[in-house]
């Protein structure tokens, strides 16, 4: 009876944990990435625009490759996003970028499953360096 029971316990639990997996994966699907106006070069390019023109990148000890992922929603927008890997003042290094994203005018198409836009997620990797100085006139 004990032996039973183990059995129809882990037969449920791997049942459930089948279902769960394949609903996720049917609902992030598209047929058509999302896409900034110029490709992705533009968006790097604007997107290193505003992070120049409005970030002190001083206060950050940021250096090395990292990560921004985000999500693209229906209407072409940038919301959620996230940097790794972490750095000193995280929390105020990703508002800042954040800030810069936002400064960028174009908006995103979005990315469509059978002509419907749908949220889709970006990564965008940038490399910083923590070495700039000024070489004086």
């Amino acid at each position: 009876m004990k032996k039973l029971f183990i059995l129809l316990f882990f037969s449920a639990a791997l049942a459930f944990g089948q279902t769960a997996s394949a609903g996720k994966q049917s609902g992030t699907g598209y047929t058509e990435k999302a896409e900034f106006p110029g490709g992705d070069e533009a968006f790097k390019a604007e997107f290193h625009k505003m992070v120049n023109g409005y970030i002190d990148m001083k206060q950050y000890a940021a250096n090395g490759l990292f990560h921004f992922i985000f999500d693209i929603d229906v209407n072409g927008k940038i919301k959620n996003l996230q940097i790794l890997p972490k750095v000193q003042n995280s929390e105020m290094f990703i508002e800042d970028m954040m800030f810069a994203v936002k400064r960028i005018k174009k908006k995103w198409k979005p990315a469509s499953r059978n002509g419907q836009p749908v949220e889709s997620k970006y990564v965008l990797n940038v490399t910083f360096t923590s070495d700039h100085f000024d070489h004086g006139d």
